[in-house]
C-alpha cells in the first residue's frame, strides 16, 4: 500500500521522500485547491518530478479546482506540460475539465472533490477514463470495506491531516460569506471561527480535530486500500518528514525503534487535537476549544510561585511549553530544569492547561534534509484549443422549480411550481399529490448515500455526484443539482436537467449558457445551503458568527446537519435576463420557510408582478443578496 505524502514547497518535497514516502502530491501555480501553499512554477515542477523520479517516488499533480469557460483551455495546457515532463497522475473536481483532457495519455485520478462515496461512484469513474478514486473522508471504515471490494480502480483514503467539517466538494460557506471559494482552492476556513449557538454557548463548533490514522494502515491494506494519504501542503517541511516517516515505518517496519520517537516529533510538530475522522462510525470529531496548533497536550499541573513538578510529563530539557487557561494562552516558555519547570514570567497561582510546542530534536529532523536543490526544467507548455462550440439556445416560458422538504409545503407552492423537488417523508404520497395536478415530483437524494434509498418507480431524481448520476441515468429521468458544481460548458453528463454552480457570475453564467445545448437552471431565491455535515453534535438552531450574521442549522431525516446562508438569495429583478441567456428553470428553495413566504415567492415569479416584493423582503429579515451573480469567484 502506497504512503502518499504532501508537497506544498520544494522543501517539503525533499521531506517527505527522505522520511519513505512513496509518492508525493503537488501543485503548480494555478488550478490547485491549496492556492495559498507556495506550490511550484513549471520549471520547478519539471525538476521536482525528476527529483522525485531519480529517488524513486511518483508525482501525483493536483488539477482540483473547476474551472470557466474562459479557463478550460489553459487547464487543458496544463495537464498536456504535466504528461510532458513525465508526472505520474493528475488529480481532477471538474468534470468538463475531465472530460476536456480525456486523450491525454497520463493517468486520471478522482479528487475526494468529486464526492465518489459509492460504489456506484467507482464504476462511473471506471467508465470514464479515472484509474483511482480518493473517496470522501466522510466514509466509515464498514463502508470503504463494501466500497473497495473487487473495485475496478485503484482507491486512496485520507488517514492523516485537516478533517473538513462539510461534506467533500460541497462546501459554499467561504465562497458565499466571504468571497473566496474552497472550490477554486480558496477557502477562508470558516470552519475555524467561533460561532455562538442558539443557547448561548461560545466555542469552535465546526472546527474538526485532525485525522490520525496511523493504527488504521494494517486493516486498510487488507481492505485493498491502493494508497493512505496524508494532508497538510499548508505545513511545514518538518511535517511531512515525520508524517511520511511515521506512516513508512508503521506500514513497512512497525517493529522499528524509531516509530515512537517519530510519532511523539509528529504530535508535537502541528496538533490541534487528533481524532479518527469516520472510520471508527459517525460520531463527533469537533474540538470546539481552540483551532489552531498548539503542539501536544501533556496533562494539566498546579502552579505555585512560578513552579510546577514535571515528574510523570513527558517532557526534556529544552522542550518548547506552552500554559493556557481555556482559550487564553497565558505565555510560553523553554524547559532549563528537571524535576521542576521554572516559569519565567509572572502568573498567577493555580491550574493550567500544559502543552509541547517544540522539541530540540525537530531542528535535528530539519537538519537530515541537507541542502535543497534547485528545481530546474526546459519543458514549455504548448498551448491547447478546445472547442466549445456555440449552443442554439431558444428563449422560452421559465418553469419553476420549488425545493420543499413536507407535504403541506408542497401543497402551498404547487400552484405555481412546474416541479418538486421533495426531500421529505412518505414520497408515494407527494408523488401522487404532484400526479393529481400534472406536476412532476423530483426525489431530492441525500448528498452521502453509500447504500442507496428505495424510491418509488417511475419517480424522477435530483442527484448530487457522479455515482448517483451513474446509479440512475437510463432508469429514471434524472436532473443535476448545483453540488455537482456544473462551472463549463464541457460538462459531460448527459441528465434531463442541470442547475450551475452558485458560484457562477452574470458573465460566466451568459458565457456558458451560449455554449452548452442541454436544459438549464438557476437558483433564484432561497438561503444557499453553505454546508451539509454529517457529524452528529450540531443541534437544530443556528449559529452566529463574531460579526453578527445568523445562520440557520438543522437536522434532517439521514440526521445529516445542514448550514444555511444568513440571508436569501434573491434574483428577481435579473429574471429576464436569465430568460435571454436561454435559462429554462428558475430554481426556488422554500425548506424550513413560513407557507406565508413561500406563496409569494411563488406568485412573484409565476406572475412577474413586482406588488410582493417589499412583503416578501419583509419577511426574509429586510434584505437579499444576489450570491455571486454581481462578483463572481
Amino acid at each position: 500500500m502506497e504512503i502518499l505524502a504532501p508537497a506544498g514547497s520544494p522543501e517539503a518535497l525533499v521531506a517527505a521522500i527522505k522520511g519513505g514516502a512513496d509518492a508525493v502530491y503537488l501543485a503548480g501555480k494555478d488550478f490547485g485547491a491549496r492556492a495559498s501553499a507556495q506550490n511550484f512554477s513549471d520549471q520547478e515542477l519539471e525538476g521536482a518530478v525528476k527529483y522525485a523520479h531519480e529517488h524513486g517516488v511518483r508525482v501525483h499533480v493536483t488539477v482540483n479546482t473547476i474551472v470557466k469557460n474562459s479557463e478550460i483551455a489553459q487547464a487543458v495546457s496544463f495537464v498536456q506540460f504535466c504528461k510532458d515532463i513525465g508526472a505520474d497522475a493528475v488529480l481532477i473536481q471538474d468534470l468538463g475539465l475531465l472530460k476536456a483532457i480525456e486523450k491525454i495519455p497520463i493517468a486520471k485520478h478522482a479528487s475526494t472533490q468529486m464526492g465518489i462515496h459509492s460504489r456506484a461512484g467507482i464504476e462511473w469513474c471506471a467508465a470514464n477514463g479515472i484509474s483511482r478514486v480518493v473517496l470522501a473522508r466522510e466514509l466509515t471504515l464498514d463502508e470503504i470495506r463494501e466500497i473497495v471490494k473487487d473495485s475496478p480502480i485503484e482507491t486512496e483514503v485520507f488517514v492523516q491531516g485537516a478533517m473538513c467539517y462539510c461534506m467533500s466538494g460541497g462546501c459554499l460557506f467561504s465562497s458565499i460569506v466571504g468571497g473566496r471559494s474552497g472550490n477554486r482552492g480558496r477557502c477562508a476556513q470558516p470552519c475555524r471561527k467561533r460561532y455562538e449557538t442558539a443557547d448561548g454557548d461560545s466555542a469552535y463548533v465546526l472546527s474538526n480535530a485532525d485525522m490520525y490514522c496511523i493504527d488504521y494502515l494494517e486493516e486498510l491494506e487488507r481492505l485493498g486500500v491502493t494508497s493512505v494519504k496524508i494532508e497538510g501542503r499548508m505545513r511545514s517541511p518538518a511535517y511531512a518528514y515525520l508524517t511520511s516517516k511515521a506512516y513508512s515505518l508503521r506500514l513497512k517496519d512497525p517493529g522499528s525503534p524509531e516509530l515512537e520517537p517519530t510519532i511523539k516529533l509528529l504530535k508535537t510538530v502541528f496538533n490541534r487535537g487528533f481524532c479518527h475522522g469516520y472510520l471508527d462510525g459517525v460520531q463527533n470529531l469537533v474540538q470546539s476549544t481552540y483551532p489552531d496548533n498548539r503542539g501536544q497536550f501533556l496533562g494539566k499541573v498546579t502552579v505555585s510561585n512560578k513552579r510546577f513538578p514535571t515528574a510523570g510529563l513527558d517532557v526534556g530539557i529544552k522542550d518548547g511549553l506552552s500554559l493556557f487557561r481555556g482559550n487564553e494562552k497565558v505565555g510560553g516558555f523553554s524547559l532549563l530544569t528537571e524535576g521542576t519547570a521554572v516559569v519565567p514570567f509572572a502568573i498567577p497561582n493555580g491550574e493550567y492547561e500544559l502543552y509541547r510546542t517544540y522539541d530540540p530534536r525537530i531542528d535535528e529532523v530539519k537538519n537530515t534534509f541537507g541542502p535543497i536543490p534547485k528545481f530546474t526544467g526546459s519543458v514549455k507548455r504548448c498551448e491547447k484549443v478546445v472547442d466549445l462550440p456555440r449552443a442554439d439556445r431558444q428563449v422560452s416560458r421559465t418553469e419553476l422549480s420549488f425545493y420543499v422538504s413536507t407535504l403541506k409545503m408542497l401543497e402551498t407552492v404547487l400552484p405555481y411550481a412546474d416541479r418538486i423537488y421533495y426531500d421529505g417523508a412518505d414520497i408515494a404520497a407527494a408523488a401522487e399529490l404532484c400526479s393529481s395536478k400534472k406536476k412532476e415530483l423530483v426525489y431530492n437524494l441525500p448528498r452521502l448515500t453509500p447504500v442507496e434509498p428505495e424510491i418509488p418507480e417511475g419517480v424522477a431524481v435530483m442527484v448530487h455526484n457522479p455515482g448517483q448520476y451513474h446509479r440512475y441515468i437510463g432508469e429514471r429521468r434524472v436532473y443535476c443539482s448545483y453540488i455537482m458544481n456544473m462551472f463549463n460548458s464541457a460538462f459531460p453528463l448527459e441528465p434531463y436537467q442541470t442547475t450551475l454552480s452558485v458560484e457562477l457570475s452574470r458573465a460566466d453564467i451568459r458565457d456558458l449558457c451560449a455554449r452548452y445545448p442541454g436544459r438549464l437552471e438557476v437558483m433564484v431565491f432561497g438561503r444557499i445551503e453553505l454546508m451539509l455535515s454529517r457529524d452528529p453534535h450540531l443541534k437544530n438552531g443556528s449559529i452566529k458568527d463574531e460579526k453578527g450574521y445568523v445562520f440557520p442549522v438543522y437536522r434532517d431525516r439521514m440526521d445529516y446537519g445542514h448550514i444555511l446562508n444568513s440571508s436569501d438569495l434573491m434574483l428577481f429583478d435579473v429574471r429576464k435576463e436569465l430568460e435571454r441567456y436561454g435559462i429554462q428553470s428558475f430554481g426556488i428553495d422554500v425548506r424550513k420557510r413560513p407557507a406565508q413566504l413561500a406563496e409569494l415567492v411563488g406568485k412573484a415569479f409565476r406572475t412577474g408582478s413586482e406588488t410582493d416584493i417589499p412583503k416578501i423582503r419583509q419577511m426574509c429579515g429586510g434584505t437579499f443578496n444576489t450570491g455571486h451573480y454581481l462578483r463572481g469567484v
